[in-house]
């Protein structure tokens, strides 16, 4: 029998490289420091670490702005350095995957500064141009709409109108064009080569989609999505996409195509009913985005996450989760960008609280598909509401109490953005050091969950099997595979629960306590205790069996 596709259990570790950890004392984090950090990794139980942007870029959003997609950024380190930290992972069984923006570049990369200096140019042709002001469709806005006023903007040198549906520095590429499509799959090949895993695609609806004046392809849309997976599996088996495409749920769904699109989605729309089901104690609304989700054809799946490293997007759901979510979580406006996103860490979100945070994670790690988390969920880092943008939840990592939290050495002048050094998620209270050698720390607690989720991960993305608790703020959820059973319940209130679970599974079954060892034998109902803020994960088999 053929295993199942590696990334469909995978735990992912999202980490900003060039805050996670400084090895050469500059101020910035490296390729060096995070070589360093790889056991702490390992040890936490991941499987696959997401790098966002690590290239050479201008820096004026995060590393998006791409100027050369065939290098590492200097302050970051070389290529060498790059294949250090790869190899060492792959040692540890960390695979990679690595950010790749394809809708637009930086505007001083190479192929627009051709492009506007010659309309002769073949790399005229790599983005959208248009002579005259061009008209602007409805609802063609750009992503930060209250930053930049149009998506067109006039440039002086090449006398024409370029198309950006990001920032007026990040000009779109012309993905109707099939010399770009011929560019993106050398840069793919490239970093394949040296043994990433695969990319997550930036913006795919954009690449793919009216693209200004032009469209990847008007008869078949999709087509990129397939080539480029097609690419990606060719050049190494077992190769995988993760989209992000943020849309309404009937439409996201269509990004797997017929599994020969992306093999893993990022699911936006289930953190936002989970954040809004926290502020009302009430699990209704996490049943309700899960029987909203698409059914994930053979081999791909859904990644699932509570915060990533830009704002909690909740442009595409109703309006009644919004006004839930932001009555508790958004009730400053500094916490508010783009009038439509929270930029909190997971932590501040929950008042630093320990035992919320790690039913949250639970709850996250218990969800069929593929987990996601963002470094320093796992010991509760802050945010800086001081920073501009999306910029307050990249924070540097916290590893010890002493100077500038671990992260460097470098004088804070020197510093890619100041850690938090004052107030309760101070590195001085929240770090590493702190947590790695306390049993009852949220981190030992994190791992805990990692390791329990990887052993029962197939069955967590199994048949589902009706369960009903008579209690709004417990999630209930069990699935499994016809022969086990793995049965979760997650308290989303600050009162105990004392409940009665009825789950007719045909037969006497034996279920045992995963983190108590605690056996319960039952035919169709028993009785449990959760914690506030707490949860409990089961496993079962029909009583007797092996």
């Amino acid at each position: 029998m053929q295993d199942d596709p590696w990334h469909l259990d995978a735990v992912i570790y999202a980490v900003d490289v060039k805050r996670f950890a400084d090895g050469d004392g500059d101020g910035v984090g490296d390729f060096q420091g995070l070589c360093d950090r790889v056991p702490y990794i390992a040890d936490l139980g991941v499987t696959c670490l997401w790098l966002l942007p690590f290239f050479p870029s201008p820096g004026r959003d995060n590393g998006y702005d791409i100027s050369d997609y065939f290098s590492v950024d200097p302050r970051l380190g070389t290529t060498s350095d790059f294949l250090t930290f790869l190899h060492l992972a792959g040692e540890y069984g960390i695979r990679v995957i690595m950010d790749l923006v394809i809708n637009h570049t930086s505007d001083q990369h190479p192929w627009f500064e051709a492009a506007r200096r010659d309309e002769q140019s073949r790399y005229r042709d790599y983005y959208v141009w248009s002579a005259d002001p061009p008209p602007v469709k409805g609802g063609d806005k750009s992503v930060f709409p209250d930053a930049e006023p149009t998506v067109w903007t006039y440039d002086e040198t090449a006398r024409a109108y370029f198309y950006h549906k990001f920032y007026r520095f990040q000009p779109d590429l012309n993905t109707s064009n099939p010399a770009v499509l011929d560019e993106i799959e050398r840069i793919m090949d490239y970093w394949l080569s040296l043994g990433v895993s695969g990319f997550r695609l930036d913006a795919i609806p954009f690449v793919i989609g009216q693209n200004g004046l032009r469209q990847a392809d008007p008869a078949d849309p999709a087509g990129v999505m397939e080539r480029l997976n097609s690419f990606v599996r060719s050049r190494r088996p077992g190769g995988v996409l993760l989209g992000e495409v943020n849309l309404p749920p009937v439409e996201t769904g269509r990004y797997f195509g017929d599994g020969d699109q992306l093999g893993l989605l990022f699911n936006f729309m289930t953190p936002c009913y989970i954040f809004a089901a926290l502020a009302e104690e009430n699990a209704k609304f996490i049943k309700e985005a899960l029987t909203l989700l698409a059914e994930p054809p053979p081999d791909c799946g859904w990644a699932n996450f509570l915060r990533n490293l830009d704002e909690l997007d909740f442009s595409q759901v109703p309006s009644q989760i919004k006004d839930a979510a932001f009555r508790v979580y958004a009730k400053n406006d500094d916490a508010v960008v783009h009038d439509r996103g929270i930029r909190r860490r997971l932590a501040p979100m929950l008042e630093g609280d320990h035992d919320k945070i790690a039913m949250t994670l639970s709850l996250l790690l218990s969800l069929p598909g593929a987990p996601v988390l963002i470094y320093g969920d796992e010991i509760g880092i802050g945010d800086d509401l001081g920073q501009p943008d999306r910029q307050s939840v990249r924070v540097p990592m916290q590893w010890t109490s002493k100077r500038h939290g671990g992260f460097t050495t470098a004088a804070p002048s020197s510093h890619i953005q100041p850690v938090v050094s004052e107030g309760s998620f101070s590195f001085k209270v929240v770090n590493v050091a702190d947590q790695v050698s306390d049993d009852n720390s949220l981190l030992c607690r994190v791992k805990r969950l990692i390791m329990l989720r990887r052993e029962i991960a197939p069955l967590l993305r199994g048949r589902s099997i009706p369960v009903r608790v008579r209690a709004d703020a417990i999630f209930a959820r069990a699935s499994g595979n016809g022969v086990e059973t793995v049965l979760t319940l997650h308290n989303l209130a600050g009162r105990e629960q004392k409940i009665e679970v009825e789950i007719d599974m045909g037969q006497k079954t034996a279920f045992t306590n995963l983190f108590s060892g605690d056996r319960i034998s039952l035919s169709t109902k028993f009785s449990v205790t959760v914690p506030a803020y707490g949860y409990c994960w089961f496993k079962g088999g029909a009583e007797g069996a092996g």
